[in-house]
């Protein structure tokens, strides 16, 4: 049986994500949540096929879009900076799942890695988060870091770049 802060979490991910249906079966316990795209919405039903345990009402989150008033754009006089040029020899750690990109393993620790740091294919470079289970994410690589591409807490989804690497 799941807990509610555990659909709550769920829910949470899945509606910041960009996919639009997700499914879990666990131990006689289903999960299934759709989002509609037109209302940001996202709706979970839970079924238990177990006898002994009470099913859980179905949990309906809505979350209202904030609206805001429209502003003119200004021009900029200043040139925008170029994209970083990302050449053919460097490695894309990505993310092997959708959760929470982190530094560091807590937060008041060092952060694993920094742009400049050499790593070897077993080192640590981050962890991602995903409902309450942080996962370690080592390099893959021997390289040094050129570019960390996600912030500190940001929501990443199954195989979005993490790192690029100077192999």
């Amino acid at each position: 049986m799941f807990k509610i802060q555990e659909l709550r979490e769920l829910i949470k991910l899945v509606d910041q994500s960009n996919i639009d249906e997700f499914s879990f079966e666990s131990e006689g316990s289903k999960i299934k949540m759709k989002k509609k795209v037109k209302e940001t919405a996202a709706q979970t039903v839970v079924e238990s096929n177990v006898q002994a345990q009470p099913v859980a009402p179905a949990v309906t989150e809505v979350v209202q879009p904030a609206v805001q008033p429209a502003q003119p754009q200004q021009v900029q006089a200043e040139p925008i900076a170029a994209a970083p040029v990302v050449e053919d020899n460097l490695h894309k750690i990505v993310s092997p799942m959708v959760g929470t990109f982190y530094t560091s393993p807590s937060p008041d620790a060092d952060v694993y890695v920094k742009k400049g740091d050499k790593v070897a294919e077993d080192t640590v470079v981050c962890i991602v988060e995903a409902m309450k289970l942080f996962n370690e994410i080592e390099a893959e690589v021997n390289g040094e870091i050129v570019e960390i591409l996600v912030e500190n807490g940001q929501l990443v989804e199954y195989g979005q770049p993490l790192f690029l690497v100077k192999a």
